[in-house]
């Protein structure tokens, strides 16, 4: 089933979102061979031990008149990962949208990964209230091929968690009034912050 080219965030609960997005299965070389729902690749059980792997994308937001780099705390009603602080923003690029997320080999290949831009800027618009940014600005800098069990939240035996190739994308602003739209969604983000290098380490 693909995800809605549609899709609305703001009309979707947590659950909605876990059985009705629709992400991008890989292989092992991050070309894309299936589709799966977002719940069923993050469970974590006996016959899919790291759960599904998928691919995903994490965005570093920066001010360049301070060099800060903006952080997000994960809503306490996530269903994986709550309470945890990270980057600015993490989420999927799935089936079926408009614009386009899928980015092929030659993609990836060449930097442009447009698919992936695409999604940041619907989830940026979707957590923090972001819509100021143009997809066209991102830098791609790397993949990361990782797995993460959410032990902090339901122990040792977590039923959930991630299995990704995470496309790392950094965004540099003037300063922070260029994003002065900022607004988080309550179900998304708990709070944010900005901090120095120094801060961070």
């Amino acid at each position: 089933m693909a995800t809605p080219a549609t899709w609305d965030g703001n009309a979707m609960s947590q659950s909605d979102m876990m059985e009705k997005d629709t992400v991008l299965v890989l292989d092992d070389k991050d070309n894309v061979i299936g589709s799966a729902s977002k719940k069923d690749s993050h469970v974590f059980d006996t016959k899919q031990p790291r759960g599904v792997l998928h691919r995903a994308f994490s965005v570093f937001l920066f001010d360049e008149s301070t060099g800060e780099l903006l952080l997000q705390q994960r809503a306490s009603t996530k269903i994986t990962f709550p309470n945890v602080w990270t980057n600015t923003c993490c989420s999927h690029p799935l089936h079926g949208m408009v614009p386009k997320e899928v980015d092929t080999p030659k993609d990836v290949a060449d930097g442009s990964v447009m698919g992936v831009k695409h999604a940041a800027i619907r989830k940026l618009d979707h957590e923090l209230r972001i819509t100021s940014l143009e997809a066209s600005k991102f830098k791609f800098l790397t993949r990361l091929h990782y797995w993460a069990a959410d032990t902090v939240t339901h122990g040792p035996k977590s039923p959930w968690g991630e299995h990704e190739i995470d496309y790392v994308l950094f965004y540099t602003i003037p300063n922070k009034a260029a994003i002065s739209e900022m607004n988080p969604h309550p179900d998304e983000v708990d709070a944010v912050k900005w901090v120095t290098k120094t801060q961070l380490i």
